[in-house]
């Protein structure tokens, strides 16, 4: 099994950690959240809600697309014309060109909404399944349990000394 979500903190005399000493780190770093597990759940359904909201950024993508649907529309309307109609060839593709800048404009603020959405998407369901883990355990654990470390588990970081710092989906850090 593998523990993908480890960071270390000096690359300078980077310390051996083991599996064992890592599933016992996140197993203390668990036992420690749960303390305040009524809170973190609520915390976590605020960001998420608040932080992973796409609702604008739809709004904005949809906008987007239109304005690239009549662009295309009208590139296609300027090469249906020069094809129709004897033009100065100069100053069509100085119109041309200027609605395939705005065209290629469009794509690119739709490809960066698009981005963002799906990061936010993404974000909000490593939330939702933290939150779904936490409502279902009850109490502490004695053992590594696989599945809660991934969804639980955004990175630990190995310092110097070996002490390691959990980081959860939700953000929160604790010292094992």
């Amino acid at each position: 099994m593998p523990l993908s979500h480890i960071l270390i903190a000096c690359e300078c005399q980077t310390p051996h950690v083991t599996e064992e000493e890592v599933k016992a780190a996140f197993v203390s770093a668990y036992n420690k959240l749960v303390i305040e597990k009524k809170e973190i759940i609520a915390n976590a359904e605020l960001i998420r809600r608040t932080l992973c909201d796409t609702t604008s950024l739809q709004e904005e993508k949809r906008r987007l697309e239109s304005e690239m649907a009549v662009l295309v529309d009208m590139v296609q309307g300027c090469i249906a014309e020069n094809a129709r109609i004897a033009q100065d060839q100069a100053e069509y593709q100085k119109r041309y060109d200027g609605l395939v800048a705005k065209y290629d404009a469009a794509k690119d603020k739709y490809d960066e909404t698009v981005a963002v959405i799906s990061a936010k998407e993404a974000q909000s369901a490593r939330l939702t399944a933290f939150t779904k883990a936490l409502r279902e355990r009850d109490g502490i654990i004695e053992d590594f349990d696989e599945s809660l470390w991934g969804c639980m588990v955004e990175h630990i970081t190995v310092g110097r000394n070996k002490e390691m710092t959990v980081t959860f989906q939700d953000g929160t850090e604790i010292q094992a």
